[in-house]
């Protein structure tokens, strides 16, 4: 018999490649952190020895999900400014205050509420875009979850750095430093076109080109983020070079037809945020006419004080009913998204849309174990007949059983296995009663 570390046998497993499989009474193994075998049950109980043989008769296993956008420190800041429902608004009561309070410890103590937050919900790997990013990476690394760790690109002076100079070093010297761990990746994180100006823009594209590195930008957010100065956003990204497979466009919800065929002309990835845009008053992404052009959609939750929530799994849902209940109307011809499309968006896609498809996102030999584990025997996500369905439309995130990343287990029977959880909610709390007297 084969060795493996791990053998994980399950009701049912969604390998998310091939499409539209959903494989009965499946078992999964794992050696040095790495996916060796995905087969039939009793099949692979004859072929391997396991250390560790995990038995989940009512559930399904599936690729830990990708969360493409987070802003995950704001996680401190939820709720803060929930008396507002308009962009302009929502963002004059929470980035003041950010502003105010955010330093190292900030950064810190809200990624690792973030982090218990998403791996809790089935999220096994994170893009964020924050200041201080080191302390991301750090914190990140600690709590053993896989993250791409935005490199910050301004030209305005913040705490992190005065100049697009400084920001441009410090990113560098942070990818330099985690080039070759194997849970922490980087990207360029210009904010967004309208905050950066074209030499500025020029610069991170050759820097991304040159090091093949992602990159992750706002675009067209609002309907004031898609023209200025009578140039088409998506035009002045062209005009710059920077549509292109390695962009990761956030939001896009503001696109006419040719911002459509420019950004699939670009081969660019596009990362949905429902929630957040839905919050921000700013609007649905127009997705059945992003995938009828066959452009990468991905999924995001933006950061927690723009939406409360950083379940991917609520995030989904919303986006699959946003898509067939409003967006139907259109009736362009195209079909809409299944479940199986939905569960791709926030596994494989977002693993592409993050440059690292080949190593996650699927349930794949030679892949990262990165798996999540989901309980379907309750009430409301009985019966089941296409598990897909059930988890896109029908399960809650305290049916998420278990987690692992690279085949470490880091969520076992619904609980974190290493993350302290009660001092992450005590740290959390002290922020709560220092930030709530400063609210206006």
């Amino acid at each position: 018999m084969e060795h493996v570390d791990t053998l994980i046998t399950a009701r049912w497993v969604i390998p998310v490649e091939p499409r539209d499989r959903a494989l009965e009474n499946h078992a999964v193994a794992i050696r040095q952190g790495r996916i060796v075998a995905i087969e039939p049950r009793e099949q692979a109980l004859q072929r391997f020895a396991a250390d560790q043989t995990i038995d989940r008769p009512d559930h399904v296993l599936l690729p830990g999900l990708v969360n493409a956008h987070t802003h995950a420190a704001m996680v401190l800041l939820r709720g803060a400014a929930e008396s507002s429902s308009l962009d302009h608004w929502l963002k004059a009561q929470v980035w003041p205050l950010e502003r105010q309070w955010i330093d190292a410890e900030y950064v810190r103590d809200g990624t690792e509420l973030a982090i218990a937050d998403m791996l809790t919900s089935g999220t096994t790997c994170f893009a964020d875009m924050h200041l201080f990013p080191e302390i991301v990476a750090h914190t990140a690394s600690a709590a053993r979850i896989r993250a791409c760790i935005g490199l910050p690109v301004l030209d305005a002076a913040t705490l992190w750095a005065e100049s697009a100079d400084e920001y441009m070093d410090k990113g560098s010297r942070l990818h330099d430093e985690y080039r070759d761990d194997p849970l922490i990746t980087t990207a360029f994180a210009p904010y967004s076109p309208a905050a950066l100006t074209d030499e500025t823009l020029l610069r991170v594209r050759r820097a991304a080109d040159e090091l093949d590195l992602p990159m992750t930008m706002h675009v067209n957010e609002s309907h004031l983020d898609a023209v200025r100065d009578g140039e088409r956003t998506l035009a002045r990204l062209d005009r710059l070079g920077l549509l292109s497979p390695l962009l990761a466009a956030v939001h896009m919800v503001h696109l006419d037809d040719e911002d459509l065929d420019r950004a699939a002309r670009g081969g660019i990835h596009i990362v949905h945020c429902p929630q957040s845009n839905l919050k921000l008053g700013n609007g649905v992404s127009p997705i059945r006419a992003i995938r009828a052009r066959g452009v990468n959609i991905a999924l995001g939750t933006d950061g927690a004080a723009s939406n409360n929530d950083l379940s991917l799994l609520d995030e989904m849902r919303t986006a699959a009913l946003l898509e067939t209940g409003v967006i139907v109307w259109q009736m362009d011809g195209s079909p809409p998204m299944t479940a199986h499309d939905w569960l791709r968006a926030a596994t494989l896609s977002g693993a592409q849309a993050l440059g690292l498809g080949d190593a996650i996102g699927s349930i794949e030999p030679g892949k990262w174990a990165d798996l999540c584990c989901i309980d379907l025997a309750r009430p409301h996500s009985q019966p089941v007949y296409d598990p897909a369905v059930q988890i896109v439309h029908s399960i809650s995130r305290d049916q998420v059983s278990d987690v692992w990343v690279a085949g470490r287990r880091l969520v076992a029977d619904g609980r974190l296995t290493q993350m302290d959880i009660d001092d992450v909610l005590q740290r959390a709390q002290r922020w709560q009663a220092r930030i709530a007297p400063t609210r206006s």
